[in-house]
């Protein structure tokens, strides 16, 4: 399967929506799309919203933590968001969440 990248605006959020698997194949396009969205935002937060990917590999997950490090060297941030339980599982295991903020959604529900 490809991936495919859409970088959108939710109120005023900047959202890169990530649809298929993440891999070997695929990490050249992941950065061209996280370092825009980063460079289009900066000083603002990016939610990758990784609810229609697939498969993350390794280096998937090394990319995400790049790009992590590369906002807020821009004075920004990265959140991910997702409700994948695999996906989720596989953070808390490999300790992605000790250095990236993931979210279950765009919306901080009052009392949330």
């Amino acid at each position: 399967m490809d991936l495919v990248c859409r970088l959108t605006t939710v109120g005023d959020l900047a959202v890169l929506q990530v649809n298929g698997e993440i891999d070997l194949a695929t990490l050249p396009l992941l950065r061209d799309h996280l370092s825009r969205a980063i460079g289009e935002h900066p000083g603002t937060t990016v939610h990758v919203d990784l609810d229609g990917v697939t498969a993350l590999d390794d280096t998937g997950l090394g990319m995400l933590l790049g790009a992590a490090g590369q906002a807020r060297e821009h004075g920004g941030d990265l959140v991910l968001v997702c409700t994948n339980d695999r996906l989720l599982q596989r953070f808390e295991l490999t300790g992605l969440t000790r250095a990236v903020t993931v979210k279950a959604s765009l919306v901080v529900r009052p009392g949330a």
